[in-house]
């Protein structure tokens, strides 16, 4: 099953181009980097969805703490790592 998972970003390293912008984000402690394109808006401490890599929306922390919860209930937070 694919899943977008929402993590909080840490650090964000822009590339030459918008399209090279990507970040270090936080999955409830597992970082991993992340490309930024697709939400040229997100700054550091900004929560976003992300889906094989890429960082495709905004949210805010409220939601995705309840997701952070959701999936710690179903152990699906370890599959990250």
């Amino acid at each position: 099953m694919c899943l977008a998972v929402p993590g909080k970003i840490v650090s964000i390293i822009s590339g030459d181009e918008p399209i090279f912008r990507t970040g270090k984000v936080n999955f409830g402690g597992i970082v991993k980097e992340v490309n930024l394109a697709y939400v040229p808006e997100a700054q550091i401490g900004d929560y976003v969805i992300v889906h094989v890599g890429f960082a495709i929306s905004k949210l805010d922390e409220t939601e995705a703490q309840k997701v952070f919860e959701y999936l710690r209930e179903m152990g699906e937070l370890e599959e990250l790592k």
